[in-house]
């Protein structure tokens, strides 16, 4: 039975923090090149500047919705003055300017009330929450060529929707599990491993990606050809993101039910854990914290779907649920399996 101890007051405060961190995140779209010439070179940088919101706009809706809602309302035509409305600050990456032209990469940070009203008012679901932070490990038939894939994915992508760090270790292979993986995950606080195993040849890459959590190991699915690694990164971080979009959107006509949970946790920082999980999962609404102790606390919240959805859901993002008479008890499924 979960005490009481309302002078927890540290606990109280961490429970009231918002978790919603990577908004930011989701809503940045960086490395936009731009190239405009005009009369002069403000007016070129101003050309610039709108010709990426533009961009920025319509990669972001591209990036949180799926094709074929945005189909079925005839598209999501994006002009310089929805671009404008929708967006909140352009930053300069890099520029050359002089003699009437203006030549940059740019980056737009896009504001998520405007764009959430602009969906709603189409009618187009979405969602903008990132998925678990993964361990992304790239494997390969041999060392040389693993090395340049890892190299091609990047330290890391926390932009993505499926955002991830790539492993440093070389010693994995097709067959690592989560006892395998969860050491160098935990390092980054990653939340599950990502295995990226590439196979083809300069011209035509394919990656095979799948999911390891303290569940198993789970097939994603494997991307289209690539011509080069930067495209089969590219591809890869495409795919991975189109799975978290078709697992957690939510339409607004579907069933939503209201439960009480346990949480129970041995740390301030294993609470933090399952909060943060609870208030990012797109399944979860209306989360709210009804009692708090230096060992657990009771939480009330809506989910969309069944319960196994949403069991699937926050064990990707190491959390297990399992339902009981009183509603549901939830705990680190990481630290169950002895990594802290």
């Amino acid at each position: 039975m979960i005490r009481l101890l309302f002078a927890s007051l540290i606990l109280v405060f961490a429970a009231v923090l918002p978790a919603a961190a990577d908004t930011r995140e989701v809503y940045t779209i960086r490395d936009i090149s731009v190239d405009e010439q005009a009369a002069s070179v403000i007016e070129a940088r101003d050309r610039a500047m709108g010709a990426a919101r533009v961009k920025a706009a319509t990669a972001l809706i591209n990036k949180i919705t799926l094709a074929e809602d945005r189909a079925s309302v005839g598209g999501v035509p994006i002009d310089y003055d929805l671009a404008s409305r929708l967006s909140a600050a352009v930053d300069v990456q890099e520029e050359t300017a002089g003699a009437g032209r203006y030549r940059g990469v740019l980056s737009v940070v896009l504001n998520p009330l405007m764009v959430r009203a602009h969906l709603d008012s189409l009618g187009i679901p979405y969602v903008d929450t990132q998925g678990p932070l993964g361990l992304m490990v790239p494997l390969a038939t041999n060392y040389q060529l693993q090395e340049a894939w890892r190299a091609a994915l990047g330290a890391s992508n926390m932009n993505a929707l499926s955002p991830y760090i790539t492993a440093s270790d070389p010693g994995y292979s097709q067959f690592s599990d989560w006892s395998a993986v969860a050491p160098e995950a935990a390092t980054v606080n990653a939340r599950r491993g990502v295995l990226a195993e590439l196979s083809g040849r300069d011209g035509a890459y394919r990656v095979q990606l799948s999911t390891v959590t303290t569940a198993g190991t789970e097939l994603v699915g494997t991307t289209y050809a690539a011509p080069t690694l930067s495209d089969a990164a590219a591809a890869a971080v495409a795919y991975m993101d189109e799975n978290w979009k078709q697992r957690s959107i939510i339409r607004t006509d579907g069933p939503h039910t209201t439960t009480n949970a346990s949480v129970r946790y041995t740390s301030l920082a294993e609470w933090n854990t399952l909060r943060t999980a609870l208030a990012r999962s797109p399944l979860v609404s209306d989360f709210k914290i009804t009692a708090i102790a230096r060992d657990g606390a009771l939480v009330t919240f809506a989910y969309a779907g069944d319960a196994p959805r949403l069991q699937n859901d926050l064990l990707q993002r190491g959390v297990s649920l399992v339902p009981d008479a009183d509603g549901m008890v939830l705990t680190s499924a990481v630290s169950s399996s002895g990594v802290q």
